[in-house]
């Protein structure tokens, strides 16, 4: 137990300490100007990000893009444990759904974005390609950790009658969770980048909108702010899903 702690002790050191680094490093790169004037000092991003003045905008940008961020995280949440669930216990289907999944996957979102813009609408152009995202890395850790079910505890579900249902609730699911969560939170960053992404077609508010003005219009401390506000976010969201799955290998595994 205490080289458990010691280990986790030390990661998170080294992660603090790289961080830090980081930071120092943006710092120096934008005071010395190593990266060009697009690269500004993170003490002058961070004065910006933080006047008074803009809040509103900032507020307005992130309530926006977080809500896409979160329906399609959701959303695509779902419909990859239900398909994988699906193809699980209907095996037949398997090999048809990995194919239509590995293909809508391997499909640019910029290329599917103008198709979404004149399905639905703008909008919510982010919230679908981010469903995309999500859904994909899902379905397949899903339909791995479905299978991760010991030969001895399969023998026994057969031995005493259960059906296929009873034992893909106490016995199959139960035993993907591991793999569920880790992909659960590998899916966050690509519901960040697919809800941005979809905003820079036309949408009306977001980070993505702000980010694409500040491209088009030079505004580089508005640019940075907007992608500093984004990472963030996604990190913390990551550090957490990253706490929940700690737990869960240590309670299913």
């Amino acid at each position: 137990m205490m080289k458990i702690d010691r280990e986790k002790a030390t990661d998170l050191v080294l992660g603090v300490l790289g961080i830090g680094l980081f930071l120092v490093l943006w710092e120096v790169i934008g005071a010395y100007r190593l990266a060009g004037l697009t690269w500004p000092k993170l003490s002058d991003v961070l004065a910006f990000l933080f006047e008074p003045s803009r809040q509103g905008l900032f507020l307005r940008a992130m309530g926006a893009s977080f809500s896409m961020v979160a329906a399609g995280y959701v959303l695509g949440l779902v419909i990859g444990i239900a398909m994988a669930a699906l193809v699980h216990v209907i095996n037949p289907l398997r090999p048809g759904m990995d194919r239509f999944a590995s293909v809508v996957n391997a499909i640019p979102p910029i290329a599917l974005a103008p198709i979404f813009i004149v399905l639905l609408s703008r909008e919510v152009t982010g919230m679908a390609i981010a469903t995309l995202n999500v859904f994909f890395v899902i379905y397949v850790a899903t339909t791995s950790g479905l299978q991760s079910s010991t030969r001895g505890h399969r023998d026994l579900f057969a031995v005493i009658g259960a059906s296929k249902i009873r034992r893909f609730m106490s016995l199959d699911m139960p035993a993907a969770f591991p793999a569920l969560v880790s992909g659960m939170k590998y899916a966050i960053p690509a519901a960040f980048i697919g809800a941005i992404l979809g905003e820079w077609f036309g949408s009306s508010r977001g980070l993505g909108l702000l980010m694409v003005s500040a491209m088009q219009n030079f505004q580089i401390p508005l640019l940075w702010s907007a992608v500093l506000i984004a990472s963030t976010a996604s990190l913390l969201a990551f550090g957490a899903m990253s706490l929940l799955e700690r737990f869960v290998y240590g309670r299913f595994r």
